[in-house]
């Protein structure tokens, strides 16, 4: 269980991340995948991370200390936030700078809209994680937006491509915000992430 939850620091200049001396998770996904909800969610802090019906919300890389411990990182969703092609191209650039050069970077939740068939812009988002060995786990949003059969039937199909891919499949978890669906789940594992960091920090 998460006690506390502080707002640190935003920025777009990584040299302005908090220094790297505790575990950092990060949660990351398409515009308007829910990525803001399952954070407040997990945390129990309704107004953590800010909420948009507007895709692209999140500009930022967006640190927050939890249990005064681990930081937990929000991330610019990729996909089709309208914004200019130079601001996409710099997303982009940090992005993926933040993702291979961070050395606490201990995991990142990927976040896939549960609603829908396999896109390929995540697939290839998870294809790059693999290739630039960034440690990574999905998380299937919004369950409760259509029947549990048709939310089986496409995490079926997005893990199906995975396999594809990678000739496994990785850790996942099915969600939803507005109903607490995952949290128990993704609390532990984000623990146990921590934990392990912290282990091989003292080792």
């Amino acid at each position: 269980m998460i006690k506390k939850a502080t707002f640190l620091i935003s920025n777009t200049d990584l040299s302005k991340c908090p220094k790297p001396d505790r575990a950092e998770i990060a949660f990351i996904g398409r515009s308007n995948v829910g990525k803001s909800s399952l954070i407040n969610m997990l945390t129990g802090v309704k107004e953590l991370a800010k909420t948009s019906q507007k895709p692209g919300k999140t500009q930022l890389v967006n640190h927050f200390t939890i249990d005064d411990r681990w930081y937990l990182v929000d991330l610019p969703g990729y996909g089709f936030a309208k914004v200019s092609k130079d601001k996409k191209v710099k997303w982009e650039k940090m992005i993926s700078s933040y993702l291979t050069t961070r050395t606490n970077l201990c995991g990142v939740f990927v976040l896939i809209d549960s609603r829908l068939e396999p896109q390929t812009i995540d697939l290839e988002f998870l294809s790059w994680c693999g290739e630039e060995g960034v440690p990574f786990v999905v998380a299937f949003t919004k369950s409760d937006k259509q029947s549990k059969t048709q939310t089986d039937r496409n995490v079926k199909l997005f893990l199906n491509k995975l396999i594809e891919i990678f000739g496994d499949t990785p850790d996942y978890f099915v969600t939803s915000a507005e109903k607490g669906q995952g949290k128990d789940e993704i609390l532990h594992y984000l623990a146990e992430l921590v934990v392990e960091f912290e282990s091989q920090r003292t080792n």
